[in-house]
């Protein structure tokens, strides 16, 4: 087992724990930009889906994981910048370039504004507080229809930068390698984040509200400071989403979807980025394993398909509960104390890891 002594600030703040750590995540990212050319068009395009789900739970790990408040109303800003992004395109002109970051800066005021009368809640009254919002959101859009152009929904534009044309389906190649590109720029503005004061006042405030005034954290700036930069990310991901998509409308984000987004960051592991990116992976992949599991047993029994109404539901709610029963930290937990076991073995012992208790939340999501 490798252990790590720190012997400055500047140690304690670095990218990675050490060099082989870094190692691995660069050989991580090299297979992620090789990709396309080792797999075919439809695993490029599930994989582009998965980036862009593991964006959206980033935005809402910095709200959940990381300052510790429930939000059920983050497809509405999945919403905002989807249609952001298409109308400043279409409407005024702008170039994708400049579109994108506003579409996030548009999600992420917005953000603010439903964050200033809320941060006095907590728990399922903030929960609720949010779900209304993503019902509103909805009904917004149709109300709307000179803008959104009501249920019949919008078209995304092909990205044009400079000269070079991102579209999913004649340049799925070129369209994964943008979204992976965000996708390592937000990842970094994460980890940053995490590493300065801000994100310090986070984990602060999600521990404990009272110990954070008493160290001089401003409590409701903090909260809805957090609500913007969540939703901003969030923002990102719903224009790229809006691109992947190709057409979209209000029953593009639903509820249902801000569910979702909170049930993939609790399976994939709160309070961390490697459970955003777990989280996708079950999220964006599982519908294509359970229609590819379907036809299977169809083939295996002559009957052709099989088809059970919600049968996706199910299988998400029955992962989630086992996951709550058996494994609270998630898929991110289940990978360290596998990890560790192979670090540690034959000196490992289940005990290890067995929950005690502790004041501090940040304990508890370790």
């Amino acid at each position: 087992m490798r252990t790590v002594f720190k012997t400055s600030y500047d140690a304690d703040i670095n990218y990675f724990r050490h060099g082989v750590q870094a190692t691995w995540y660069m050989l991580l990212l090299l297979l992620a930009v090789v990709l396309p050319f080792l797999m075919g068009t439809f695993a490029i395009g599930e994989m582009t889906n998965m980036l862009i789900w593991a964006i959206a739970g980033m935005g809402l790990m910095v709200l959940v994981g990381q300052t510790g408040q429930a939000s059920l109303g983050h497809a509405a800003f999945l919403a905002v910048g989807c249609y952001a992004n298409v109308l400043l395109q279409e409407k005024l002109g702008f170039p994708f370039l400049i579109s994108f970051p506003l579409a996030g800066i548009i999600a992420g005021l917005a953000g603010v504004l439903v964050a200033l009368p809320t941060t006095r809640l907590h728990g399922i009254y903030l929960a609720i507080a949010t779900l209304a919002v993503s019902i509103l959101a909805d009904d917004i859009i149709v109300l709307a229809e000179p803008l959104t152009n009501g249920v019949i929904g919008l078209f995304a534009p092909t990205i044009d930068i400079f000269g070079f044309k991102f579209d999913r389906y004649a340049n799925p190649d070129g369209f994964y390698w943008l979204v992976l590109a965000v996708t390592v720029l937000v990842v970094l503005v994460y980890r940053n984040m995490l590493r300065s004061p801000l994100g310090r006042a986070f984990a602060a405030v999600r521990d404990s509200e009272v110990s954070a005034q008493a160290m001089g954290v401003n409590v409701a700036r903090t909260k809805a400071t957090s609500f913007g930069i969540s939703t901003a990310i969030t923002g990102l991901a719903g224009a790229l989403m809006g691109h992947y998509a190709g057409i979209f409308n209000n029953e593009t984000f639903n509820v249902i979807i801000s569910i979702q987004l909170l049930l993939m960051i609790v399976i994939g592991g709160l309070g961390s980025i490697h459970g955003a990116f777990f989280g996708a992976i079950v999220v964006a992949l599982m519908p294509q394993a359970i229609a590819i599991s379907r036809d299977w047993i169809g083939g295996l029994f002559g009957g052709g398909t099989v088809a059970i109404p919600g049968l996706e539901s199910a299988i998400f709610g029955t992962i989630l509960i086992l996951f709550i029963l058996f494994e609270p930290m998630g898929i991110y937990g289940r990978w360290i104390k596998i990890r560790t076991y192979f670090e540690l073995f034959p000196f490992y012992r289940k005990d290890m890891f067995r929950r005690q208790k502790s004041y501090l939340k940040t304990e508890r999501m370790r």
